[in-house]
């Protein structure tokens, strides 16, 4: 499976609306693409969606035993919403120790068995980028590294969640001008050789993904 452009555009838009009209496993406070979809090409093979959320705190800890019974997950009213997961019990999902996840909460939400990677992390996109550059290079381990070439489609606000219609309209015509894989890391410090054998290891470690997958950080 993959997109055209056009419903990739439509899928991100659809992102956008969960997230602004319907109760999340937590807080979100940015939506952004990145990858293929933001460079114009048609189809996209695999989706790129960064989420920029809150850590859940205080939320309704005294339901967790009653929530543990009924869905067999800890950590329901601690890490993700009650609220939430009254409304969705079928999205709430649990890590290998059987604590409620965040990251694998809002992608049972937000997606299917789809052509997603999705990014769930408690700082903004930038900053994140230059995190797992650092962490990547320090292990030698390129397939950890996240693609700097994004564009953010929604934010939220004290007056309620703002979206960016210019960066929709942009991703609609293929207006945005970026680099390549390898130069976008060049950009970040790398030198041509290591930008390109990174850039590589990265794009085939996607190629190999099928579905829906996530990954959660906390920095």
């Amino acid at each position: 499976m993959s997109y055209t452009r056009a419903e990739a555009v439509d899928r991100l838009r659809s992102v956008v609306e969960t997230v602004e009209t319907e109760p999340t496993p937590v807080p979100v406070r940015e939506v952004w693409a990145f990858g293929d979809v933001v460079l114009g090409m048609d189809p996209i093979d695999r989706l790129g969606v960064y989420v920029t959320k809150d850590l859940l705190f205080k939320d309704a800890p005294e339901r967790e035993a009653e929530f543990e019974a009924e869905l067999g997950v800890s950590g329901v009213g601690k890490t993700v919403s009650a609220t939430w997961a009254e409304a969705f019990p079928e999205h709430v999902r649990a890590n290998a120790s059987g604590h409620a996840a965040p990251e694998r909460c809002l992608a049972a939400h937000l997606f299917e068995d789809e052509p997603v990677h999705l990014e769930v992390c408690n700082t903004g996109f930038e900053h994140n980028v230059t995190q797992r550059l650092n962490g990547a290079r320090a292990r030698g381990d390129y397939t950890q590294l996240l693609d700097p070439r994004a564009a953010c489609l929604w934010v939220d606000t004290d007056e309620g969640g703002t979206t960016s219609e210019e960066a929709f309209r942009r991703l609609e015509s293929g207006e945005f001008v970026l680099p390549t894989l390898s130069a976008s890391l060049g950009m970040l410090g790398m030198d041509d050789t290591e930008a390109e054998a990174a850039a590589a290891e990265l794009e085939r470690y996607r190629n190999g993904i099928e579905g829906v997958s996530v990954r959660g950080d906390v920095v």
